[in-house]
């Protein structure tokens, strides 16, 4: 089943995703214009999602952070809703990098034999939630005949939903998303919309959809933070096509330079931070979060430069568990080399492969 499955997927993305077809938001919001000496690519083109767990990539575009470290290199980025279709844009070759969660990286990687993409970086933990309507959900148990959204087959929160109704008993085909919960993959900026007018009971979804949901009047059914140890888990990497790596080692050096001066920045700034967040998704959408949801969504996650790799291989069996993979062999998923590097360079400890690294 999972092979026919992955197979499915690839379908899913070919048609619908990525590079052959427009995304629901298309390019990013435009950078200032490329400055200074050129790196060894004239271009690099970087995807991610509109999501607050993307703020990285979202700040760092929208304040120019990543055009000043690339220089003369032109920075162009498109925005995805969700990970299957940036990895059929990785794939394609229509982008270099990308923050992506890390059930489509896996994915991806498993489907290519470990050709498609290497994991780089970490980017945020935390920010995915299971939000329900309390008039007709207030246990686990109710789930049951219920309609629950996730953003995209295969994604993240999609595999997180899958897993948690295996471990309570629910009965589910992975690829229709039929069984004993009916699982409805929606597009995030149609959720709302599709939960204020009754036609979703609950969703797994990430920030800042949980939080607009909240404000609808959604409660929190679990909270993901409260599954994992110590309430971290990975949510985003950053991934980049290995032939770009290889070609270009400069420029993935530039890019993990901006994400981890743009992490310390909103750190040391974290309500500077969130408003830049909130105006670079009002460019992105064309609509404005509410203070309150931002608020509360911007709460949800963490920016970590970190990948946390021990919480891939859970993430990983969970995809396996829930039947939509069979089991990987993650042994060189990551290649952490160059953001030691740009750690060591400013005077921080590296991170860990957790034995999953090319070295």
């Amino acid at each position: 089943m999972a092979i026919a499955l992955a197979a499915a997927l690839a379908l899913l993305t070919g048609c619908g995703y990525g590079s052959k077809a427009p995304t629901r938001y298309g390019a990013g919001a435009p950078g200032p214009a490329a400055s200074g000496a050129e790196l060894s690519a004239g271009t690099v083109r970087i995807g991610y999602f509109a999501n607050l767990t993307h703020a990285t990539a979202l700040i760092g575009t929208w304040d120019g952070r990543f055009a000043r470290a690339l220089g003369g290199t032109r920075l162009r980025t498109q925005v995805f809703n969700a990970g299957p279709a940036e990895i059929e844009a990785l794939n394609s070759g229509a982008i270099d990098i990308g923050w992506i969660g890390p059930a489509p990286a896996v994915n991806g990687w498993a489907k290519s034999g470990g050709q498609a993409l290497r994991i780089i970086s970490g980017a945020t933990s935390g920010g995915a939630e299971l939000v329900v309507n309390p008039a007709r959900i207030s246990d686990v148990a109710d789930l049951r005949g219920k309609q629950v959204a996730t953003p995209q087959l295969g994604n993240t929160q999609d595999v997180a939903l899958l897993d948690f109704l295996s471990a309570h008993g629910f009965r589910e085909d992975p690829r229709t998303g039929r069984g004993d919960v009916s699982v409805v993959r929606t597009d995030n900026a149609l959720t709302p919309a599709a939960y204020a007018a009754g036609r979703l009971d609950a969703a797994w979804v990430p920030e800042p959809v949980a939080s607009q949901l909240v404000a609808e009047g959604a409660k929190v059914l679990v909270d993901e933070r409260s599954l994992w140890p110590d309430g971290a888990f990975v949510s985003t990497n950053v991934v980049v096509s290995p032939a770009f790596l290889r070609a270009h080692p400069d420029v993935v050096r530039a890019v993990l330079t901006a994400s981890v001066e743009t992490n310390a920045w909103i750190g040391a700034h974290p309500d500077e931070a969130k408003q830049q967040a909130g105006a670079a998704l009002r460019a992105l959408t064309g609509k404005a979060l509410p203070p309150a949801v931002l608020e509360r969504a911007w709460s949800a996650f963490t920016v970590t430069d970190d990948p946390l790799a021990a919480t891939l291989r859970a993430q990983a069996a969970h995809a396996v568990t829930a039947g939509l993979l069979d089991p990987p062999d993650l042994a060189g998923i990551y290649d952490l080399a160059p953001l030691n590097q740009v750690l060591a360079a400013e005077h921080r400890p590296g991170v860990t492969a957790a034995g999953l690294g090319t070295q």
